[in-house]
């Protein structure tokens, strides 16, 4: 699988054109400039019990759920599909989850600061809280953009639906769990190896999609900029994102720009939310004559859990079919990828 980099089977690295955006530059220009090196402590090893781990967003969830398939490992989502991860507030409840998990896994990348802080404020002695984007992403490649202005201190936080960097994710996930729970360790890697697999047969899938559709016309107007990295990967270009950094409605002079851009791009489609439905793509949509689709999902999984589609993997076939078939393009090839999980999902997903 072509990528910016791959992680291997032995450890992982440390190291848009958008309407309305800027890319990310330099670290000393970045808003955005955390200490790497504490991003991701490795634990203490865990003896006598099963580790414990909390994560945030379905998608990891998802994802460390695979890397621990067959152990005894204890998983935990903590922030409800179907809701706006960015501004998600975990209620004082959660509270006894984080205090009692060995690990936390979170995006990072001011993705979930409500519940980082309430992870740090009750995270005790020899417990750790890992931040995976923050550990993949160096500042060079932050993507700014109108949902994530570089004056807003937040580069766009959504990796996840970048293949090559979910696997990167797994990687991290993998070696943070040997460490907690070396007993294991053989199959936490044979888990790792079977979700690259996985992982690269999509990938694969997707640059076969995207190129039965002309490059000039892999041309995404979204709801909410969640394919920034996925766009850059696989030659798409995000043209614009409707909802501010504010989480409000653009302004009317905006809305307006974006019906001139999708009037000169022709593009032939704009992407809504299922979870957050916009009158302002449906507004585009009619003014411009072009398809409004408002299936895609960010971090909302397919079904429920123990669907053979509630996965990572099955979230993005079905985004990625949607917006290839959307524009036109031969999704046959995403259709026939294996989205089920390397073994069985016992993480607990909150309702």
């Amino acid at each position: 699988m072509a990528s910016r980099r791959t992680p291997s089977v032995l450890g992982y690295s440390l190291s848009l054109v958008l309407l309305f955006a800027a890319c990310g530059g330099d670290n000393e220009s970045d808003t955005f400039s955390p200490d790497v090196s504490e991003a991701c402590p490795l634990p203490a090893p865990i003896t006598g019990r099963a580790v414990r781990v909390a994560t945030t967003v379905a998608p990891i969830t998802s994802i460390a759920a695979n890397i621990a398939a067959g152990t005894p490992t204890e998983i935990t989502g903590i922030v409800p599909e179907g809701t706006n991860s960015h501004t998600y507030e975990p209620p004082p409840s959660l509270a006894a989850t984080l205090e009692s998990a060995d690990v936390v896994f979170i995006n990072g990348l001011v993705l979930e600061e409500p519940t980082k802080e309430l992870a740090e404020a009750n995270q005790r002695e020899g417990s750790v809280i890992c931040e995976l984007g923050t550990v993949i992403l160096p500042a060079s490649e932050y993507v700014y953009d109108f949902s994530f202005p570089k004056e807003g201190g937040k580069p766009n936080p959504h990796l996840w639906t970048n293949p090559p960097m979910a696997l990167e994710y797994a990687a991290i996930i993998r070696d943070t769990l040997s460490a907690a729970d070396g007993d294991n360790a053989a199959t936490y890697q044979a888990n790792y190896e079977a979700f690259a697999l996985k992982v690269e047969a999509l990938s694969e899938a997707v640059r076969t999609a995207s190129d039965t559709i002309a490059s000039e016309k892999r041309q995404l107007l979204t709801y909410h900029d969640a394919y920034a990295y996925f766009a850059k990967e696989y030659g798409w270009t995000v043209i614009g994102a409707i909802q501010p950094s504010s989480f409000d409605e653009p302004t009317a002079k905006e809305v307006a720009d974006l019906i001139d851009q999708v009037k000169q791009t022709g593009v032939s489609a704009v992407f809504g939310s299922e979870v957050f439905p916009s009158t302002v793509l449906e507004q585009i949509g009619n003014e411009t004559g072009v398809r409004y689709v408002d299936v895609l999902r960010d971090d909302d999984l397919l079904g429920g859990p123990g669907d053979p589609e509630h996965s990572w993997l099955g979230l993005m076939r079905f985004n990625y079919v949607t917006m290839v078939e959307a524009l036109g393009g031969d999704a046959s090839a995403l259709k026939s990828v294996d989205v089920s999980d390397v073994g069985p999902d016992t993480a607990v997903y909150p309702q």
